[in-house]
């Protein structure tokens, strides 16, 4: 195996590696706030942490909702990583990226509400599940180079 092929294969697992860290979030918050709305409300992302509740009422509709664009992008991401087709995966990446920023940019104009660990915490979260997709992104686009 030469050096060029031997990139490409590391590059190609770390991709897949980063798809399913990427479509294990959602997959998982999905199924939480779909299914069990209120507690998803009430607790997420742990007891005592209230990143959701103390924002406003709950709307169950709302909450379902999430949880439901939140299946559906963990379904999305989960075929990149299992098809690993260049198209597929830029697509989904790009379509997680259209939802991830401006979700990102939303909290941080509401730092006011939390403590300094939970903001911390929080947009670390969020501002890592935008980098880990323009970092793999990266990687389907120099691929083949």
């Amino acid at each position: 195996m030469n050096s060029t092929s031997n990139q490409q294969l590391v590059r190609g697992t770390w991709l897949q590696f980063g798809l399913w860290l990427l479509a294990i979030v959602p997959l998982f918050i999905g199924v939480w706030a779909f299914f069990a709305p209120y507690h998803f409300y009430e607790i997420f992302p742990l007891p005592g942490r209230h990143w959701i509740s103390i924002l406003g009422p709950y709307n169950e509709h709302l909450v379902r909702d999430y949880g439901a664009n939140n299946l559906g992008f963990g379904v999305l991401l989960t075929a990149a990583a299992v098809l690993l087709e260049r198209h597929i995966i830029q697509v989904a990446l790009v379509s997680w990226l259209a939802f991830a920023v401006p979700h990102f940019i939303y909290h941080l104009t509401q730092t006011r509400h939390f403590s300094l660990f939970d903001n911390v915490t929080q947009l670390s979260s969020l501002g890592f599940v935008v980098l880990l997709p323009i970092v793999l992104l990266s990687f389907v686009v120099t691929q083949n180079k």
